[in-house]
């Protein structure tokens, strides 16, 4: 059965760093796609970045310059680093992973999906 683990949440303040971790399990092969998004309180999820396997990244435009999405394959890990944060980056972060051969930041791309790791920023 797969299974999708985020870890790396926390309290920081603005212009601090986190760094996310999200462990993939029960994949015969390693996620074609794998991704971030990110759910505030009332507000709708929203992709934050992409990574597909041969290493191809896209961010969307409100944390580009700010965050970087890599993964390690050999470990069946996808990270974020998040860096210069803000009060607006608070939110539920979710990694979400597809097999499909094909990638976008469209929530409905995605089929499996972890239970998130909240990420709060002070000012």
């Amino acid at each position: 059965q797969v299974r999708l683990v985020e870890s790396g949440g926390g309290s920081v303040q603005a212009g601090g760093s986190l760094r996310l971790s999200c462990l993939a399990s029960g994949y015969a092969n390693n996620p074609y796609c794998m991704s971030w998004f990110r759910q505030a309180p009332g507000k709708e999820r929203k992709g934050v970045a992409y990574i597909v396997l041969s290493g191809t990244t896209r961010y969307a435009d409100f944390v580009e310059g700010r965050f970087t999405i890599s993964r390690d394959n050999a470990k069946n890990t996808l990270y974020l680093q998040m860096n210069s944060l803000k009060p607006e980056d608070t939110a539920m972060y979710y990694c979400a992973a597809t097999t499909n051969p094909f990638c976008s930041l469209a929530r409905g791309m995605f089929d499996s999906w972890g239970q998130g790791t909240q990420v709060a920023v002070s000012s």
